[in-house]
């Protein structure tokens, strides 16, 4: 994914909303993903409890519902749980390793680091640098999180974690917007380097891909999501460990059951079912290195 210049960023009006922002393409999907996420939080039986992203949402002037549309219950719930998958896969990592660090690629305005964080980790935010200026101002650094401008795809970024400690690298929301050699040189950097860690990222099926890539994936007030040239489906995933052979296991990590019939009982069963696990619109997986 190519840096992308930015389209505006500023200082919202004297006695207006807040932060007004402006961002190029992909990383304007991270202010759809922070809608998402506000919106579920702000359920009564909500299945991701997160004020940081309600309290963003109110701060900062942008025409969400103008640009997405009113919040669908259905995909606000399956992207909380999306995000809850993420969330365990750290909290596992940090019970384990505690004093170790997190790193996240393209994570834009995630809130995951108020969610799980045990006061010890270190974290490193790794941002496009349109995106790392807005995370600054919006989520200034502190003395264990800090947000390095610069393209995940520059894995200059590696120089800049601790080797001392075990790492997690976690990619949510990143892979499908690459392409697939990119996709690979990236898994391949991060085993070759962070041995004894681990990768935790998305994947789209290729169905969905293929939507994207001819420009089907629109809401109703005219927002086309970007293309997204990667897609995998699930029956594919052991092919990951071909990226590099530090890679020992890759396996998928389910996502908790929700609300409702389908995120409470058919969601969590349909991957086990051959005929159609590759229909789901999305699928975590966590990656080791030896």
């Amino acid at each position: 994914m190519a840096d992308a210049e930015p389209n505006g960023y500023g200082d919202g009006d004297e006695g207006g909303k807040g932060r007004r922002i402006e961002l190029s393409e992909v990383p304007e999907t991270l202010l759809w993903n922070l809608y998402m996420r506000a919106a579920e939080a702000r359920r009564a039986r909500t299945v991701l409890a997160d004020p940081k992203a309600v309290e963003l949402v109110d701060r900062i002037d942008y025409p969400f519902e103008e640009t997405f549309g009113a919040p669908s219950p259905l995909l606000a719930q399956g992207h909380a749980l999306r995000v809850r998958t993420f969330d365990t896969a750290v909290r596992a990592f940090l019970d384990e390793h505690p004093d170790g660090t997190v790193v996240t690629l393209a994570e834009g305005l995630e809130t995951q680091y108020w969610r799980v964080d045990n006061g010890r980790a270190r974290w490193l935010c790794v941002e496009l640098p349109e995106t790392a200026e807005v995370r600054r101002s919006l989520l200034p650094d502190e003395e264990r999180r800090r947000t390095l401008a610069r393209s995940a795809l520059d894995l200059s970024w590696r120089d800049e974690v601790d080797p001392a400690h075990r790492v997690l690298i976690t990619a949510q929301g990143l892979l499908m917007y690459l392409r697939p050699t990119e996709v690979k040189d990236l898994i391949a950097g991060c085993a070759e380097r962070f041995r004894g860690g681990a990768l935790v990222f998305d994947a789209v099926p290729r169905w969905f891909s293929a939507r994207t890539l001819r420009g089907e994936m629109r809401t109703a007030q005219g927002y086309q999501a970007p293309p997204m040239p990667w897609g995998m489906d699930a029956d594919e995933l052991p092919k990951v460990r071909t990226a590099h052979p530090a890679i020992t296991d890759v396996r998928e990590v389910p996502p908790p059951r929700g609300r409702g019939f389908y995120y409470g009982a058919l969601a969590p069963v349909m991957r086990w079912l051959p005929a159609v696990r590759n229909l789901r619109p999305t699928m975590t997986a966590i990656a080791r290195f030896s």
